[in-house]
């Protein structure tokens, strides 16, 4: 799968926990649903990635984690909060060029209509 075929998949499963759970949760509920609903369609996807930074040849541990990579290609970052601000942005943009990733998704669970919630960051590599 392309990573736009892969995003689109994960918009549609992001969707469908919404539906069932609504806003105002914390984050880590929607992570593990969204985890268990990648899971069940079939793809690969790990929970809680390290992100080490590679610095002169040396690979450094930062505590970096991205929620959900996907297929080792889609970086899927998971937010419930009031609104998403430039700070998420810049987490997502930071594991796609450490991971050398072309796509992300930021996804803020916390709001009435998700579609209004999600942010598709490219990594122009």
């Amino acid at each position: 799968m392309t990573e736009n075929e892969i995003s689109n998949t994960i918009i549609g499963l992001a969707i469908d926990v919404h539906k069932s759970l609504g806003p105002g949760l914390l984050e880590s509920a929607y992570k593990e649903c969204l985890f268990f609903k990648i899971n069940q369609f079939g793809l690969f996807v790990e929970k809680e990635k390290a992100m080490p930074l590679i610095f002169e040849d040396i690979k450094l541990d930062c505590g970096y984690r991205v929620d959900l990579l996907v297929e080792k290609k889609s970086v899927i970052e998971i937010k419930s909060v009031a609104s998403l601000s430039d700070l998420h942005l810049a987490q997502t943009i930071t594991y796609l060029k450490l991971g050398n990733y072309k796509l992300g998704l930021l996804i803020n669970f916390n709001e009435v209509l998700l579609k209004t919630g999600i942010r598709r960051v490219v990594n122009k590599l």
